[in-house]
């Protein structure tokens, strides 16, 4: 494999699911390998020239590095580079398999997936974006990748995608509201090419996919959500899935640093990541107490609490119970967790920031509220003050028009880096009135925009816990898109089918669909599904027969959003999958937590939106 395609695989499978298949070694590519002419090999790369020359060195000549050849492209391969193989006679006849396996996309999850365009926001929405080549180039990858998700999943999807908000008829429309139309467009050639070349490729629409863009939404990366993964990601420091805690030593009274994964293999993150931290800890607490009533050594353990146990007694219990072992560590390592959660929320005054932010979205505040808050509030952190200032900007980016939003800024002690992340947040949203002859954005917030820029309540859902109100507008939009209630306006269809299609609820259409039987054929959504965990209580995953399941649903949605996508979007899109009975599968160029959302808005630096745009 290359580094990029070792990257896939890392995504997608562990080192003992390849081992299982009966591949005996992993290389990579590009360093010096031992030669094993008796073996046969598998090459996982990009179809790039350097790849290529790499291959032809290694199966070249009388004594090539192995036996026989199998190459497999992650995506479409040139005809010159296929040329390119075929001149070499000696290579010929050791190559077993040449094929487009077309996967060129990162499984965050089993409904989850990204396409590593962690620069999206910059390359194709800050000003010198326009006509740079980073622009292009940044859309047309992102487009194969998009696409080997449907070769993968041997889907083809109806495409809807976020239109150009042209402000009035003598406004040129900028190259970055553009941004999903152009995917679009792309992703569809992608699509019709896969038609002739991929085999077994359905030839009519099988699924939805809808293309949108962060400026649908500028809230949801920014705001507090209060669900532990939620929590977990934006809290704790974490390196995208992996965290870090200290655990006894095996050797001594001394702790030790240990890696752990918090992913769908563990099935109490599985049942809890979704839920309020409110509930987790509840949750957590009954459970640690279940397990020490029915467990005697939990009992000992809890019996000898007073005085520590020593290691040996330890050691005996754990050998005695392998089993008892891994379940403590899980339930302990998440009590840990949310321990530490609780205790941030504490320091950080959290809960107030938090209500603030969501009277703020839902219209119960607003600038009297702030700057008493910003005034009266001292214990609250700068970058939680400027998290508020950036929910602020994008409900009212007017407020910025004069030196009011300098004042709340410098109320607040923001530095002038942080001003940029509000200034940019302001611009990414673009005020209504603004013309673009400035070259200003024209992304504006969605359809509530119009409504004083605040959410609507949601109706006939009451909540149980403080600071839940607040869902992302993504929600909305998959509910809007399976009902085939998207406006016309904002979004069209690449191709639009007849009205009948439109008019019968999904699961109907479905039915009647030629291109159904394809999902007959197919198992459901295995390409990140978890395996059966035999840690004895997997019975608390509430996704256990999930994915299998989904086969038997109404036709997939897809959803792609450019400029990174949240947690509580990738949330929505496993809920409103039980809700709507059909598997909806969220994509994006990155999955961002706040930290990095603000971090990736700070690189749209200020010179880039020039003054003009600054002093409006």
């Amino acid at each position: 494999m290359d580094k990029f395609t070792v990257k896939i695989m890392s995504y997608a499978c562990k080192m003992a699911d390849i081992t299982e298949e009966g591949v005996s070694l992993v290389e990579d590519l590009y360093k010096r390998r031992q030669p094993l002419p008796s073996l046969d090999a598998i090459y996982f790369i990009q179809p790039t020239k350097e790849n290529i020359v790499m291959f032809l060195s290694d199966m070249s000549g009388r004594s090539p590095l192995y036996k026989k050849a199998y190459v497999f492209f992650s995506s479409p391969v040139h005809k010159e580079l296929v040329a390119q193989i075929k001149k070499d006679s000696s290579v010929l006849p050791r190559i077993g398999a040449l094929s487009e396996m077309n996967l060129e996309f990162f499984a965050i999850d089993s409904q989850g997936f990204i396409t590593d365009h962690e620069r999206a926001l910059e390359e194709l929405f800050s000003e010198n974006a326009e006509g740079s080549h980073k622009y292009n180039a940044c859309l047309n990858t992102m487009a194969t990748r998009i696409s080997t998700v449907f070769a993968s999943m041997r889907e083809f999807p109806r495409v809807h995608y976020r239109v150009a908000k042209t402000i009035d008829a003598s406004t040129m429309t900028t190259l970055r509201d553009l941004v999903p139309t152009k995917l679009a467009a792309s992703v569809w050639n992608c699509l019709e090419k896969y038609k002739t070349t991929i085999p077994e490729f359905p030839q009519t629409e099988t699924c939805e996919l809808l293309i949108v863009d962060r400026s649908i939404d500028q809230i949801a990366p920014i705001i507090h959500e209060w669900t532990y993964d939620a929590m977990c990601h934006d809290l704790l420091c974490m390196d995208g899935n992996k965290y870090v805690h200290e655990v006894p030593s095996k050797n001594g009274p001394a702790t030790e640093k240990k890696e752990v994964l918090l992913e769908d293999h563990d099935p109490v993150w599985l049942e809890l990541r979704h839920a309020h931290i409110a509930d987790a800890s509840e949750r957590l607490h009954d459970k640690m107490t279940n397990f020490i009533s029915k467990n005697k050594a939990a009992q000992l353990h809890q019996a000898r609490n007073g005085g520590e146990l020593s290691t040996r007694d330890l050691q005996k219990m754990v050998q005695a119970l392998p089993q008892y072992s891994d379940q403590i560590d899980k339930l302990s390592l998440h009590v840990e967790i949310a321990g530490k959660l609780n205790n941030i929320i504490r320091e950080q005054c959290l809960r107030d920031v938090g209500q603030l932010e969501q009277d703020l979205v839902f219209g119960d505040a607003g600038t009297k509220e702030l700057i008493n808050f910003l005034r009266t509030q001292l214990g609250v952190s700068r970058e939680n003050k400027l998290r508020l200032l950036m929910i602020y900007a994008a409900l009212n980016p007017e407020k910025f028009e004069s030196d009011k939003g300098a004042k709340l800024m410098q109320l607040a002690g923001l530095s002038a880096d942080d001003m940029i992340a509000v200034n940019n947040m302001r611009c990414l949203c673009g005020p209504e009135t603004k013309k673009s002859s400035g070259g200003g954005f024209t992304l504006k917030f969605d359809v509530h925009k119009k409504k004083h820029s605040h959410r609507k309540e949601r109706t006939g859902e009451e909540s149980t816990w403080a600071l839940s109100r607040f869902y992302p507008v993504l929600e909305e939009l998959i509910e809007k898109l399976s009902k085939g209630e998207l406006p016309k306006d904002e979004y069209n269809c690449m191709s639009d089918p007849s009205p009948s299609a439109h008019g019968l609820p999904t699961s109907s259409s479905v039915r009647t669909s030629p291109a159904h039987s394809m999902r007959s054929r197919r198992t459901g959504g295995t390409w990140a599904r978890p395996r059966g965990s035999d840690d004895g209580y997997s019975s608390d995953s509430v996704l256990k027969h999930a994915s299998s399941d989904f086969k038997k649903l109404g036709q997939r949605i897809f959803v792609f959003v450019i400029g990174g996508a949240t947690r509580s979007e990738l949330r929505a899109a496993h809920m409103l999958s039980s809700k709507l009975k059909r598997e909806i599968i969220l994509g994006s160029s990155s999955l961002d937590d706040p930290p990095q959302f603000i971090t990736k808005l700070k690189l749209m630096s200020a010179e880039e939106l020039t003054l003009d745009d600054l002093q409006i």
